[in-house]
């Protein structure tokens, strides 16, 4: 029935972004054709939150030690967008992308469902 998920993020300087995926984050990828890469995920899980508000969607990447993911970022070139926050579900953090987009990545404190 459903075998994958396919996440996109629009950006105002794609070609820029699919460079940094590529070579900072380190993520395999296809060629589409004419370039266009499209992005090998780790293991994926979703979550339904409550709200109040206009129903909405976040993707964030996850990792298993966040301060030293963002340190090799950063080394690499990245961007740390803001502080490093602690919340009882777990610690988020967020690097820049080369357009100016925020890219969440948080160290889960709870269960996951794909370990």
């Amino acid at each position: 029935m459903i075998t994958g998920a396919h996440v996109i993020l629009y950006s105002k300087d794609a070609a820029a972004d699919r460079e940094f995926l590529r070579d900072v984050l380190d993520l395999g990828h296809v060629d589409a054709g004419d370039g266009w890469l499209i992005f090998r995920l780790p293991p994926t899980e979703l979550a339904v939150h409550p709200t109040e508000g206009q129903p909405q969607q976040e993707f964030y990447l996850m990792c298993d030690d966040l301060d030293e993911t963002v340190r090799q970022l950063t080394a690499k070139g990245a961007e740390a967008d803001g502080e490093v926050t602690k919340a009882s579900w777990g610690t988020r953090a967020s690097i820049r992308l080369p357009s100016g987009s925020v890219l969440p990545l948080y160290q889960p404190r709870h269960p996951t469902a794909h370990g």
